[in-house]
């Protein structure tokens, strides 16, 4: 028998933690009960097979429930036809084999939206034919603490992962009030000789008892501290009378009880001397929702790139995503390019513009029309399909495009970008042009050889530099490791050229024509990077994996945990090892030296989830340490989920990582579960440590970090993922504590 646990109406909510501004509502608001959307409720999905009636046969009850069966990225989507903007939390029943679902809010308004809710982040335990009653806290949403705030919220959306996600879900209401009990959420050592403890409501700081290795531990300072952008919790940092040491660590806070073992000591030293500038456009994302995100996050450089650009109309505004979404022309969604870097630019970021290099660009109202049978077709309009027949093959010949795109060519080209207002540091030719024949297989069927995709950046980028005079050619953006190293034609394409792998060959080329017009023309040999190991079971082990997957992009003596490690198709030394940032470098500097290396995307490959955040504080710390001189990240982190948080420890609000690299020597590295950054600047010293033990302590005796006061940022941790942040006076360097599953920032004032 399928059991529902509901919860009992919600008491009065705590009027001190209740956004400013808002209103709170008086009654709760159904979405969905037993067959059917509450009157006023639209369905807005995509992409899934609902039944809003599913009789709940596998629990032997005669009520109902919505079963959903989503395809990769597609969702459960309603709308409210009003808005709903002072509602506490929203509550529902849900069933299934843990789904991969995000949970978003949105304005249909504005096109604003709340973080993203990984349903992980508020239960780990879903299962199938029980339903769990779950609810997210408006003033504390699950995975960032961020509050929802004020807006036109009218819709709801549970959008499935990469893998898709079917489930049954019940109940679905908008609850007016929500109680918060005062809790202790965590009690963590860090630093030399203190205690960050985290809390939820009015609890009794005096009611904290502290022993080590069996002796009181005397409190002989506090300071509390409440995240602008996540208020409802709060840390407080107990400065101890003494310092840290191996053994056995507790700490008491009313009825909860939190135990360590502290580890022995690592040893490290840091040398300044030893060093070089960290090229500050390393710190990039794509498509920046907003210039304060620019400003919170000290985002250096931001990306007009992706799939969606490469049909991008400059004269028109339209433009179209490819087989991202059913081949349709569409108004783009950020606004011109001129127009958007000129708020980029006064948001204090550079620009990245992507120069199509297709030969057609989109148009208003158009789309591929198809009476094929097709995989699956547009839910919102059945005449566009996928381009995929029902077997898995494209659909050939290609519909006539007459109707669909405009002529582009690079006369065009130069017309735009000779007439910006507004001038990008860095112009990318296309975007992953090599696999144009199955992204836009429409209005490029014929797979891409080297000799066109060589040809397409030279005729671009020249009338890019003709254009505007100064600018930074980056190309060819090439999309992952298999295609460094092999076209889309194949390894026939190779051998046409002496087996020499692309990217070395495009090298090659690049010189050769510097040398032939005396010019050069590709400044950045530019790549995207995407880790291959498949982590997408996100459990314990994936979790490890993604961790000290980082290690492929330094490691020689590290074999990828994927296919790269087994099946080499290159003509490269070390094949299976990745070893990305050092390979490149050698590359260039055998091929065409000068050049600059960029990274224009890159993901954690877990946005919501706290490992994903310490993925992205260590890569951020290895393009400093190994000089990469661009990169952006893909696409746009949420400010306030884990991995806009790997940007904020490093760049945010004004305070800085370093300009200058410093040498960390490690007596026992330990790469697969630990990384270690430092900088300077302006004379002081830097340190970023990330843990990635998901339960165990670190801690580190550092040579050469000077004694005294120093500004801390962390997150992670039993404390969740919060901008934490202090400022201490380290007493002692023989001893510093990081949690476990912690990054922390350290800056000398």
């Amino acid at each position: 028998m399928l059991s529902k646990h509901y919860f009992l109406r919600l008491a009065l909510f705590v009027a001190s933690l209740a956004p400013k501004g808002v209103q709170c509502a008086t009654e709760d608001l159904a979405i969905y009960t037993d067959n059917a959307l509450v009157q006023g409720w639209e369905n807005w999905s995509w992409s899934s097979d609902i039944n809003f009636a599913a009789t709940d046969l596998f629990s032997g009850s005669s009520g109902s429930s919505i079963s959903v069966n989503s395809s990769q990225y597609a969702a459960l989507s309603v709308k409210l036809e009003g808005t709903f903007p002072d509602y506490a939390g929203l509550r529902f029943d849900i069933a299934g084999v843990q789904p991969d679902l995000t949970i978003v809010v949105q304005s249909t308004t504005d096109n604003s939206q709340s973080p993203n809710i990984a349903l992980s982040s508020i239960s780990k335990t879903i299962v199938d034919g029980q339903f769990s009653s779950l609810l997210i806290d408006f003033n504390n949403l699950p995975g960032s603490g961020a509050q929802l705030g004020a807006g036109t919220w009218d819709r709801l959306t549970f959008q499935a992962g990469g893998n898709g996600a079917f489930y049954h879900i019940d109940n679905i209401v908008l609850v007016s009030e929500i109680t918060i009990t005062p809790q202790f959420l965590s009690a963590e050592p860090i630093t030399n000789n203190v205690v960050a403890v985290t809390t939820v409501g009015a609890v009794d700081l005096t009611d904290i008892n502290i022993s080590q290795n069996g002796e009181k531990l005397k409190v002989v300072n506090q300071t509390t501290y409440n995240p602008v952008d996540t208020p409802s919790k709060t840390i407080t940092y107990l400065k101890l009378d003494s310092a840290f040491q191996p053994g056995n660590l507790t700490v008491t806070a009313g009825n909860s009880t939190f135990s360590y073992v502290l580890p022995a000591v690592q040893y490290a030293s840091i040398v300044q001397d030893v060093n070089f500038p960290i090229n500050p456009h390393i710190y990039g994302v794509n498509f920046p929702t907003s210039a304060s995100y620019i400003q919170h996050l000290g985002v250096t450089i931001s990306r007009w790139g992706g799939n969606a650009v490469t049909a991008y109309n400059p004269f028109g505004g339209f433009t179209n995503a490819g087989n991202d979404w059913y081949f349709e022309n569409r108004v783009i969604d950020n606004g011109q390019a001129d127009d958007w870097m000129g708020w980029v630019h006064g948001a204090g970021s550079q620009t990245l513009l992507t120069v199509p290099a297709q030969p057609r660009l989109g148009v208003q109202g158009r789309h591929i029309p198809s009476a094929l049978d097709q995989q699956s077709f547009d839910p919102y309009n059945s005449d566009a399909g996928n381009g995929l027949l029902p077997n898995g093959s494209y659909v050939t010949p290609v519909p006539s495009q007459a109707n669909v795109y405009v002529p582009w060519n690079s006369t065009a080209a130069k017309q735009w970008l000779s007439g910006l207002t507004n001038k990008p540091l860095m112009v990318a030719i296309d975007n992953e042009i090599e696999i144009a024949s199955n992204t836009h297989q429409d209005m490029h069927p014929v797979p891409m050889s080297y000799d066109e995709e060589l040809a397409r950046v030279i005729e671009f980028g020249t009338a890019a530099k003709e254009a505007l005079p100064d600018v930074l050619v980056v190309a060819p953006s090439t999309c992952s490791w298999w295609y460094y190293w092999t076209s889309e034609v194949g390894y026939t394409d190779n051998a046409a050229h002496y087996n020499i792998d692309f990217l070395p060959w495009f090298l090659m080329q690049m010189k050769q024509h510097e040398s032939t017009t005396g010019s050069r023309l590709l400044d950045y040999l530019d790549i995207h990077y995407y880790f291959q190991a498949d982590t997408s079971a996100n459990d314990a082990a994936a979790k490890a994996l993604r961790l000290r997957a980082t290690r492929s992009l330094w490691d020689t003596s590290y074999v990828d945990e994927s296919w790269v490690g087994s099946n080499p198709q290159n003509h490269q030394w070390n094949p299976t090892s990745i070893n990305l940032v050092p390979r490149f470098k050698t590359l260039i500097a055998q091929n065409y030296p000068g050049t600059k290396f960029s990274v224009s995307e890159w993901s954690s490959t877990a946005d919501t989830d706290i490992t994903g955040g310490l993925v992205t504080v260590d890569v951020l710390g290895i393009w400093g340490k190994y000089q990469v001189d661009s990169s952006t990240y893909w696409s746009t982190p949420d400010e306030l989920g884990p991995v806009g948080l790997a940007y904020w420890l490093y760049r945010g609000y004004g305070t800085y990582f370093g300009s200058s690299s410093a040498q960390v020597n490690l007596a026992t590295p330990n790469p697969d579960t630990q990384g270690v950054y430092a900088a300077t600047e302006g004379g002081k010293l830097t340190l970023v440590i990330v843990n990635k033990n998901p339960d165990t302590p670190i801690a580190f005796d550092i040579a050469n970090v000077p004694v005294g006061e120093y500004f801390i940022r962390h997150f992670g941790g039993e404390a969740g993922v919060a901008k934490w942040q202090t400022t201490i006076t380290l007493e002692a360097t023989n001893y510093i504590v990081v949690p476990a599953y912690t990054a922390i920032f350290f800056q000398q004032q």
